[in-house]
């Protein structure tokens, strides 16, 4: 007589739709839809005008399979952390809709598959830059600085700024100045806007053993890092106007303003023990980077003068 064994809990056959949407959850749609945002613009400031929409969806692909491959990766590395955070106990391998060794396999298949993608359509350099991206993200980030260093985002963020240099390579195959500077923009950008999010969850962050800023330092000392970067990121979209014309100047002005505004009463907030509201601040960069990107884009497909 055959002995029936049952499923190990946790086991249950998944239905299509929700297979689907644990691996959509895996790559982080949201996370990319923010990244590709300022790779377009790059392509158009690249081609001083509108590239061939061939190249844009070639990118824009290629991209998606990156970016997907290294938060893949990431929910594989970070699961430990994931399960004991509020913010991140319903991703799929806390629910285990998928098992840690098939996220494994589709985040490096992801990875592979981008690289064949962009080398195909696009170059050798935009192919090579985004399996670096992902290294950079996987290796790096969450391996080495996440868990060890509160100076983890700060660096490790460099690999979302990587977006704008692989739009730029798609289109001209090498990386030029204004390339490097949309670089530093989202570089800048990137500690108020994850720094913000943590003071917000600070609690998440340290029940994970993770030292984001937050989390290590006084309130007081992060509003003031927050205030920080978020003039150097004002001040180094500056350094793009050369290579643009006033539309985009214009915006950049205005939304910078904005953003420091926003970021200075955070501050004093913080410093007078009031409610200081870090959401806000969370919601607004998103708003503020969007705005950013779209009057780069704009004025680059109006070609308008440039001086390089």
């Amino acid at each position: 007589m055959t002995a029936v064994v049952d499923a190990p809990r946790g086991r249950r056959a998944r239905r299509p739709g929700e297979l689907l949407k644990a691996y959509l959850g895996l790559i982080k749609p949201r996370v990319i839809e923010l990244l590709l945002v300022t790779a377009i613009p790059a392509m158009l400031l690249a081609e001083r005008g509108i590239p061939s929409p061939w190249l844009v969806l070639a990118v824009l692909v290629g991209g998606t399979m990156a970016a997907g491959s290294a938060n893949a990766l990431n929910c594989v590395a970070d699961a430990d952390i994931d399960q004991v955070m509020k913010r991140t106990r319903a991703r799929p391998l806390v629910r285990h809709t998928v098992s840690n060794r098939h996220a494994l396999v589709f985040g490096l298949a992801l990875g592979v598959g981008s690289f064949g993608w962009l080398w195909a359509t696009t170059n050798l350099l935009a192919a090579v830059l985004a399996v670096a991206t992902i290294l950079f993200y996987v290796l790096i980030y969450t391996l080495v600085l996440k868990r060890r260093t509160v100076q983890n985002i700060v660096w490790g963020g460099a690999a979302g700024c990587m977006p704008v240099v692989i739009g730029w390579a798609g289109v001209t195959g090498t990386v030029e100045w204004p390339a490097l500077v949309m670089f530093g923009i989202v570089f800048f950008w990137t500690p108020p806007h994850t720094w913000s999010l943590a003071m917000k969850y600070k609690d998440d962050y340290e029940r994970a053993g993770v030292p984001m800023l937050p989390v290590v330092a006084q309130p007081i000392v992060v509003s003031r890092q927050i205030v920080a970067y978020t003039w150097l990121m004002v001040v180094w979209t500056l350094l793009l106007v050369p290579a643009t014309g006033w539309l985009y100047t214009a915006f950049a002005v205005a939304a910078g303003a904005w953003f420091l505004v926003l970021a200075h009463r955070l501050h004093v907030a913080t410093k007078r023990g009031e409610p200081s509201k870090p959401m806000k601040l969370f919601h607004m960069s998103n708003t503020y980077l969007m705005i950013v990107c779209v009057a780069l884009a704009v004025d680059s497909a109006l070609s308008l003068p440039t001086v390089f």
